[in-house]
């Protein structure tokens, strides 16, 4: 997951949301106001599917207010000095040199000998000698190698707040599958948004493989990687709000990327942050889906681009639920900076990470010598332990462990998993059963509950706020006996007073 897009869409954290409600994105919306990561999101609290309180902007980059804390009601009057705060604000949060400027130091710096090219690890920059006295007293690299230069990804600190930037970069052995299967299906042009180890490792062998065909365009929201990519190969973009730094400069670029000649197909590579939201996600796609359709030629009217998402399996329903010609692949995506999504691991401990795609499922050959296998049956790859359902007709395992059919839920589901009759469907043994009757607590439909309701994505869970309701209220409370005992307090002292009068 790289950083491609800033951030899990966000606005959740800015309104908390009541018990038993939840935030809606309602999209982007034309005349939005900005902050520092562009045009903010539009969100409102849902309740059994009906609208409750004041539609308000927010972030579309950042789900924590310490990283963006924008916020504004839909229908608040801004006045004209706090816009213009905002916009000072917004220049200020803005990164200290331009892409263009990025470029010319960067062929300043390679021109240096080895012994003064110094890379400051606290400000993540390039170093000219002009600016060493600066960073004197900063964690600074020596003797920066061309090979360095080539592979920034391992020259930068990931950034890994999986809710903002979640820079996990793919481990080689994917990243090189990738590749390899790009090829070998014939594409030429790789739009990465978002994978900026798959585009390097493409830039890298074009400048070292003179027969290397293949081109490939960064779209990501860390502008870090502008300091070694042109303007024709890296895009500052948020794929959350579909926003170009560059403005239409940048945005022309791209454009230009996705003119697809008859001997250079395009193919888009994303690799979200997995806290984001997926609606926001599937709008700026299909975005650049209509981008690439506006350039096409004859012959591909009726088509969509060519896409990989790489994302975890158990958002399979809410991908599909934007585009319903993707299907999952089973190859078990790993990355170099995470404990868990790493390959070889077995049972529960594999990693989730799968590739959805709309070109056929035949089309992609996964590797056998990593235990994949082609089913006869189904048309494609599948892994060792998802074994072909006779019922189901269909290879139904989407972690990688072999399923059960279960006869009552008419499917197949998890090893682990039995057949609840009071819930009346499987679940883990050891779980609290809970009944579906009055239906989804959101959207009011019956047959799931609110935390899988199909046409929300959660951004705050109700146990938090049930958690802050309940402190508030026992916050309340104990005013209230405090107050109480000091009423009886000053009472019993008054009559006390008075009972040693009539006495004496």
């Amino acid at each position: 997951m790289a950083a491609g897009g800033g951030a899990g869409a966000g606005g959740g954290r800015h309104q908390a949301a009541a018990p038993g409600a939840a935030l809606a994105l309602l999209g982007a919306v034309p005349g939005a106001p900005s902050c520092p990561h562009g045009p903010a999101l539009l969100f409102v609290k849902v309740s059994h599917g009906r609208e409750e309180g004041r539609r308000f902007y927010a972030c579309s980059a950042c789900r924590d207010r310490k990283d963006c804390n924008f916020f504004q009601w839909e229908d608040e009057k801004v006045s004209e000095t706090r816009l213009a705060a905002r916009e000072e604000y917004n220049r200020n949060h803005q990164p200290p040199f331009t892409h263009r400027q990025n470029v010319e130091r960067y062929k300043n710096f390679v021109l240096l000998p080895l012994s003064k090219r110094r890379f400051c690890q606290e400000c993540q920059q390039l170093l000219l000698p002009a600016e060493w006295g600066k960073h004197s007293s900063h964690q600074i690299l020596c003797d920066i190698s061309t090979a360095q230069l080539i592979s920034p990804s391992q020259l930068l600190y990931p950034l890994e707040n999986k809710k903002t930037n979640a820079q996990y970069l793919f481990a080689n052995r994917s990243c090189q599958f990738l590749l390899d299967l790009i090829i070998s299906l014939g594409f030429r042009r790789v739009l990465c948004v978002g994978t900026p180890r798959l585009h390097e490792m493409i830039q890298s062998k074009a400048s070292q493989e003179e027969d290397f065909r293949v081109r490939s365009l960064l779209l990501d929201i860390d502008f870090r990687y502008s300091q070694f990519y042109t303007e024709d190969e890296f895009c500052h973009y948020n794929m959350f709000n579909h926003y170009f730094f560059g403005g239409e400069a940048a945005h022309e670029t791209c454009r230009k990327f996705l003119h697809q000649d008859k001997d250079e197909r395009v193919i888009m590579v994303t690799d979200p942050p997995f806290g984001g939201l997926v609606e926001a996600l599937a709008s700026s796609f299909k975005k650049l889906m209509a981008m690439w359709k506006e350039t096409e030629k004859e012959g591909y009217e009726n088509q969509e681009m060519p896409m990989f998402w790489i994302f975890p399996y158990f958002f399979e329903s809410r991908i599909l639920e934007f585009f319903p010609s993707f299907s999952m692949m089973d190859y078990q995506v790993d990355y170099d900076n995470h404990a868990l999504y790493k390959h070889g691991k077995t049972g529960r401990r594999q990693s989730p990470v799968r590739i959805f795609t709309n070109l056929s499922p035949s089309m992609i050959v996964l590797p056998v010598e990593e235990g994949y296998r082609f089913c006869a049956i189904c048309q494609r790859y599948v892994s060792s332990g998802n074994q072909h359902c006779e019922i189901c007709n269909s290879c139904t395992s989407k972690d990688g462990r072999q399923w059960k059919h279960c006869s009552l839920c008419k499917k197949c589901v998890k090893p682990s998993w039995f057949h609840c009759n009071n819930c009346n469907c499987c679940a883990l043994q050891n779980h609290t059963c809970e009944k579906t009757d009055a239906g989804c607590f959101v959207c009011g439909k019956e047959g799931h509950k609110r935390s899988t309701c199909p046409s929300l994505s959660r951004t705050r869970t109700s146990c938090q706020a049930d958690k802050k309701q309940r402190q508030k209220t026992l916050k309340r409370v104990k005013i209230g006996i405090h107050k109480r005992l000091a009423m009886k307090h000053a009472i019993f002292s008054r009559r006390k007073i008075k009972n040693k009068k009539k006495k004496t």
